[in-house]
């Protein structure tokens, strides 16, 4: 399978976060791989953790989490959790299917397992931005790392990149994100993305939490070269992330539409096209005779006009011929060129 590099110069990298949408099922986590396929997306993320690792038994959940049925966050993370076997059987099916497989490690125990299923580069999820332990072991891979940034100040985020080069390991990517589900879009605070690119000599991009698809292709707009977009096979399915993901059909529309955002990019230079050339002609004017000229007689306000096409003098030149002789007789509408006037 051909992994897709990350920078300026390359096409943006778009993640199909499956998350947890799987609701702990493999067989609905391979139908978001195929969703993920369908839609051309470069990679699909999954979340690899083991409950026990992550959270107390008693453990309260976030409000967004309170869309899922269970009492406690650890009996919710409990029913969405895929076990080692499943992901050996979801790389596979991935690899199969042409797609990076991605998946966020959240215990030490999860990166080990994910590095020994030779996973291209991590993820880490903007709650273990602070988690020092968990960055250096995902560090000492020495493989790329994907940072959200929800929740953190821009000094804990300079704090957790000076971590992980100092262990060794420049291979680092930067995404602004607001941990909100969903996101309103006044909270995006997509200006922030300007300061991570001034800020850091590593790929910038976004992890978007928002409602639709307007707020990924601004930040590709904007230059972003990552996406990150939770997506589900249904809205309607019970848990705690559905509700803020796009269905199948959306993450299409969206990939589509960034890809056509980074057709319009061009270049840093004014380009005239063929087709522009080619409608010079048609579309802009010269200066023409608005009555019949007599040879002899001088140019005058009153004797020209400035229409279209585009042939004889050039209009940026009407002031240096008023008042010029012409040498022969000019038909009314006719261009008037240099080589009439005396």
């Amino acid at each position: 399978m051909n992994i897709k590099k990350i920078g300026e110069k390359e096409p943006v990298f778009i993640i199909a976060e499956a998350g947890v949408n799987h609701n702990g099922d493999i067989d609905t986590a391979k139908k978001l791989v195929n969703a993920a396929v369908d839609a051309k997306a470069d990679a699909v993320k999954f979340q690899t953790y083991k409950t026990e690792n992550i959270v107390t038994f008693k453990g309260k959940k976030a409000i967004y989490q309170k869309r899922s049925k269970e009492k406690t966050q650890f009996d919710m993370l409990k029913n969405l959790e895929l076990s080692y076997e499943d992901f050996w059987d979801l790389k596979r099916y991935c690899d199969k299917k042409n797609i990076e497989f991605i998946s966020t490690p959240y215990d030490n125990e999860s990166v080990k397992f994910l590095d020994d299923l030779k996973v291209k580069r991590f993820k880490v999820a903007s709650a273990d931005l602070v988690n020092k332990e968990l960055i250096k072991k995902i560090a000492e891979t020495k493989k790329q790392i994907i940072l959200s940034t929800g929740m953190a100040t821009i000094d804990e985020i300079k704090r957790t990149v000076s971590l992980i080069q100092k262990i060794g390991n420049k291979d680092i990517a930067i995404l602004h994100c607001t941990t909100m589900y969903p996101t309103p879009y006044n909270k995006v605070n997509m200006s922030f993305l300007k300061t991570l690119k001034e800020t850091f000599d590593f790929p910038i991009g976004y992890s978007d939490h928002t409602i639709g698809i307007e707020i990924p292709i601004m930040a590709v707009s904007l230059g972003a070269t990552i996406i990150e977009k939770h997506f589900t096979l249904d809205r309607k399915m019970s848990g705690p992330d559905h509700f803020a993901s796009l269905e199948p059909s959306e993450m299409i529309e969206m990939i589509k539409s960034i890809r056509n955002v980074e057709k319009a990019f061009g270049k840093n230079k004014k380009i005239i096209t063929g087709e522009e050339k080619r409608n010079v002609f048609y579309m802009r004017r010269g200066i023409h005779a608005s009555r019949d000229i007599k040879k002899g007689q001088k140019i005058t306000k009153n004797s020209i006009k400035i229409i279209r096409p585009y042939e004889g003098v050039d209009p940026w030149d009407f002031d240096l011929i008023i008042n010029k002789t012409v040498k022969k007789d000019i038909k009314k509408d006719r261009a008037i060129t240099w080589e009439d006037i005396q």
